[in-house]
Parts: structure tokens; C-alpha cells; sequence
């Protein structure tokens, strides 16, 4: 049974006229617009599986898990609102997901954002990426889609899919036609997909089948982490397949440049993996594969290379934001 527990209520901002009509601040997020008007902690059911048994469609031996979205309403009321879910990265929830939550309810957008972590009894995935396999998030996703489809205060029609690193991989991935027919159930197809330095490595079976919706990818030429050269090769051949998407890439930027609680200069995250130097893609029932000869994948593979960096980029982070906001805009527009 899913479960609604009440986390936090700023009643208050619902008599400010400043909170009301409140303009982003220089750095896109307003003094006082951007607190919710209500926070909500909805844990939901989804499973912990293989990417092998994700890919055959089957759970079979999957382990069922709680996780759990935070709702940040950004209006008092009962309006039905557009709703953004943010699907965190390795790290787990951080600041540069409460950055897109503040941001984005100063412009009147609530967000779901999902733990796909704690539930699963993990904090970080970096220096050991085999304890999730990368489709659970995906998977996440789609049950998220099922909580929001039934909330009083979303508006179905105008959910987006956001994600970062590992979760931006998610976002992007959560878009392939068979995959999106295989496990979600919600009735939603989300209206924008926005992934941010995602892990474009894998090549999946089919993956240039998209539902029909716009796809906004953002990198940086500095981020040696998920390299965005692998997704502009990526986004050609969706192009090439009549897709809807475009990749915008900021000189110099590094990875996790929208954390504004990041380094402001480069530095190592030590022992983290990075599978930039790998090409991996599905086989036969479900396999990830590795390089020529084929090579079941792992992490312990020799491609898997580690310590790439990390970075903050004001400059980045708020052109990310204007674009996003741009997209949201177009994609939430009521015919």
C-alpha cells in the first residue's frame, strides 16, 4: 500500500505577496519564491534487479524494496501543477538536486525527488558501481510515474523526467519505446526528458525507438567522467531516427557542474569508476557485453578506468537552468 507521510508545510508563504510573485535571483533561485509550499515524503514499492533481468523484461527473482520521492509543491492551493522528478546520480541526493528543486519552484514547477539509495541500504556508488545495477533507476522512474499519475496536486500531462550522471543515464534511458512498454505501468508518458552528464556507454537493443517526446541532454567538454562525446554520438543516431533531441555542451565544463556545494576548481573523486574508455552493449537475453571480443561485462573489467574529476561552473549551472526552463516551458504549454 502506498504511503503519504506529511514532511514539512510553509502555510506562511501562501500570505506573502512577495512569495506569490517572487523573480529568480541572479543565480535563478528566489529568496523566498522558492521554498515549497508543501513537502511531502511518499515512499513507493519497486524492485532491486539485474540488469539482465531489467533488459528481459522479467522479475523473476528480483527482491521487491521500498524507496521513497520527496513532493515539493511549489503553490499553495489545489491547482493541479506541472511536476518535475529529479533521479540523483552515484552520490546519492545532494545539493545539486535541492539546487533544481529551489530553482524550479521559483518558477512554479514542483519536483518528486527520488531516493533510490537508502531503501536499498546503500549511501554511494562511486567506488563501487556493481552494488546497484544502472537499470533499477530507470525502474524507479516509471514506479515514480505511478505515485504522481494519482496525486491531487500533479498535473499527468505535465510531468518531466530529470536525472543526473547515473540518474541523467536513467532520464535517458527511461525514454526507449521497450523499455517504457515493458515496465511502466503508470499510464504516463512524461512530456521531457532532461539528462544532465549522463553515462551514454551503453548500447542498448532497439535504442533509437523512442516515444514520441523531446529529448534535452546538457554536458561539459571538461567532464572526463561521462565524457559527452559518447552522447553526441549517441544523439546522431537518434537524430538520424527522426528522434526529437538535442545535446548542449559547455566548454570546459566538468562533471556535476550544477552542484553549486561543488569544488570550484577540478578535482580527483578519488577511486571512482568510470566507464569512459568502455564499449558496452546488450546481447543475447539481456548480457552486457564489453569490447571486440564480446566479454561479459563487469566492473572489474580492464576498461573500467578510475579518478575522474569533479567540478562546480556558476556559468554552466545557471545556462543549464535557463535552457531547462526554456524546454519545461515549450514542453508544458497547453495546447
Amino acid at each position: 500500500m502506498r504511503r503519504s507521510i506529511l514532511f514539512l508545510t510553509a502555510g506562511l508563504l501562501a500570505c506573502s505577496p512577495r512569495a506569490a510573485s517572487a523573480e529568480p535571483a541572479q543565480d535563478g533561485v528566489a529568496d523566498l519564491g522558492s521554498y515549497a509550499a508543501r513537502v511531502e515524503m511518499h515512499p513507493f514499492e519497486s524492485l532491486t534487479l539485474t540488469d539482465r533481468q531489467f533488459l528481459a523484461g522479467t522479475s523473476e527473482g528480483a527482491k521487491p524494496v521500498t524507496v521513497a520521492g520527496l513532493l515539493r509543491i511549489a503553490k499553495p492551493g489545489s491547482e493541479r501543477l506541472p511536476t518535475v522528478i529529479l533521479m540523483h546520480g552515484s552520490g546519492g541526493l545532494g545539493g545539486n538536486i535541492e539546487f533544481w528543486q529551489r530553482a524550479l519552484a521559483a518558477r512554479g514547477i514542483s519536483t518528486f525527488a527520488i531516493d533510490g539509495f537508502t531503501g536499498r541500504g546503500l549511501t554511494s556508488v562511486n567506488t563501487d558501481q556493481s552494488l546497484l545495477a544502472r537499470t533499477n533507476l530507470i525502474l524507479d522512474i516509471y514506479r515514480a510515474l505511478g505515485v504522481l499519475a494519482q496525486h491531487p496536486r500533479v498535473d499527468p500531462s505535465r510531468i518531466a523526467v530529470m536525472g543526473f550522471s547515473r540518474g541523467g543515464q536513467a532520464a535517458l534511458y527511461a525514454s526507449l519505446k521497450r523499455f517504457d512498454a515493458a515496465w511502466n505501468r503508470s499510464g504516463v508518458t512524461p512530456a521531457l526528458y532532461l539528462p544532465v552528464y549522463p553515462d551514454c556507454a551503453i548500447r542498448f537493443r532497439d535504442d533509437t525507438a523512442l516515444v514520441d517526446r523531446p529529448i534535452r541532454m546538457f554536458g561539459g567538454s571538461g567532464d572526463d567522467y561521462n565524457p559527452a562525446a559518447t552522447c553526441a554520438a549517441y544523439a546522431e543516431r537518434l537524430k538520424a531516427a527522426g528522434a526529437d533531441v538535442g545535446l548542449t555542451v559547455y566548454p570546459g565544463a566538468q562533471h556535476v557542474f550544477d552542484n553549486p556545494n561543488g569544488p570550484a576548481h577540478p578535482v580527483v573523486a578519488k577511486g571512482a569508476q568510470t566507464v569512459r574508455a568502455c564499449a558496452i552493449r546488450e546481447a543475447e537475453g539481456g548480457a552486457l557485453v564489453e569490447g571486440p571480443n564480446a566479454t561479459p561485462f563487469a566492473y572489474t573489467a580492464p576498461c573500467v578506468q578510475h579518478d575522474p574529476h569533479i567540478g562546480s561552473d556558476a556559468a554552466a549551472r545557471a545556462a543549464t537552468l535557463s535552457s531547462v526552463s526554456d524546454a519545461l516551458e515549450a514542453a508544458f504549454r497547453r495546447p
